[in-house]
């Protein structure tokens, strides 16, 4: 199985996007979907990500690194600590390296289907507002060199069509593609795993709640197919 990209889809808003882009980009046929399992608080996103690779006709697989349990500890791998989020402070949702890893062994499988690009839906707002200091494009450039390094090739990319972007911009890219109200209908980003508007508390609602009602703001006319109230 030959590819020209993979991406790592996590069943969210953002990496959903990714999968958009890349297809748009190379055809669905050279784009692989890449899901990881960590013991992360729920399963439901990355069945969001089998889904939807599936409904888009791109080959999906799952891969899993539950050893990170074993190595750290985070609100976000398993259920044993309330997810905490104090502005200011580190978000305890925090998994140390994790991005580093999933690009680096989605990388390692990209290489060996003679990919040339691996997408990541990182955004440096979460890194600000949450303290995750692996979702700047800085970190990733530097992880790009290491792996160009690897394989012994300067073409290789990390791609981060998001990373620039806010949660309201990352919306119109997705508007802009036709996409938007099927994403709203088929992927989680809530961290408890709550579907549609999510649980409206966690990091992630918040941040991406409040782009959809900028979003909303702009394009009135749109129907979102849940209530933020």
């Amino acid at each position: 199985m030959k590819k020209k990209a993979v991406v790592i889809h996590s069943g969210g808003m953002d990496s959903s996007i990714c999968l958009a882009l890349a297809i748009e980009k190379h055809g669905r046929e050279n784009v692989l979907s890449l899901s990881f399992f960590y013991n992360q608080r729920h399963t439901e996103e990355v069945n969001q990500a089998a889904l939807i690779s599936k409904d888009w006709k791109v080959d999906h697989i799952e891969l899993p690194i539950d050893c990170l349990q074993e190595i750290t500890e985070s609100a976000l791998i398993g259920k044993s600590q309330a997810i905490q989020h104090d502005k200011g402070k580190e978000a305890n949702t925090l998994v140390v390296g994790r991005n580093g890893l999933m690009i680096r062994l989605a990388s390692i499988h990209a290489h060996f289907l003679g990919a040339k690009e691996v997408y990541t839906g990182v955004i440096e707002l979460d890194g600000k507002a949450n303290g995750y200091r692996d979702c700047t494009r800085e970190y990733v450039d530097l992880l790009e060199k290491i792996l160009r390094m690897d394989f012994d090739d300067d073409s290789f990319e990390i791609k981060t069509p998001l990373v620039f972007l806010t949660k309201k911009e990352t919306l119109e890219v997705a508007h802009q593609m036709g996409l938007l109200d099927y994403l709203l209908q088929n992927t989680i980003t809530c961290y408890e795993g709550v579907k549609w508007a999510g649980c409206k508390k966690c990091p992630s609602c918040l941040l991406r709640n409040q782009g959809l009602k900028e979003f909303k703001k702009d394009h009135p006319e749109f129907q979102l197919p849940f209530s933020l109230d």
